[in-house]
């Protein structure tokens, strides 16, 4: 994938995750809801509750990674349950725009695939997100319709996975 790879989310990436929270976050509330001052203070908390999440086998969480160990993007499937889940997507700033989400997503779709055994996916964006229904179309999702997210209308996308062994 170039110069970014995308890592399964482990403890070592605590720091790295949370520089890319704090240094985008200016950038991420302005298409989404600010997560506030208290997600950054318990951070630490909400690391290890993602890692035991992940560990349940609830939820899958990757980390795309810049050749220099930071965290360019966030890419993660939850609910996984009856071959399917949820998926979302976080990217910095500096990097929007130039196809690396559109790209990373491909990859987690295939890692749905081959590593989760997964034959469905999902995701969700407002109606205002032009750049991320881009992204989801560009990786194959299709939109199925209208959905509310953080209170604003939204638009449902699906994709079907090609049935690989896990």
């Amino acid at each position: 994938m170039g110069v970014y790879e995308l890592h399964r989310l482990s403890g070592a990436h605590l720091e790295a995750v949370l520089a890319f929270e704090r240094e985008n976050r200016a950038y991420f509330s302005s298409s989404v809801r600010d997560r506030g001052d208290a997600f950054f203070e318990t951070f630490a908390s909400r690391h290890d509750a993602f890692l035991a999440e992940q560990e349940a086998g609830v939820c899958a969480f990757y980390v795309l990674v810049d050749r220099d160990g930071s965290i360019a993007g966030r890419f993660n499937l939850y609910d996984l349950a009856d071959g399917a889940a949820r998926v979302g997507y976080r990217v910095a700033e500096h990097v929007a725009g130039h196809g690396v989400a559109t790209e990373a997503l491909r990859d987690l779709c295939q890692k749905a695939a081959t590593d989760h055994g997964l034959r469905r996916l999902s995701a969700e964006t407002s109606t205002a997100n032009l750049a991320s229904q881009r992204v989801l179309e560009k990786a194959g999702f299709t939109a199925a319709g209208r959905c509310t997210v953080a209170g604003k209308p939204g638009l449902n996308f699906t994709l079907a996975l090609a049935h690989q062994p896990a």
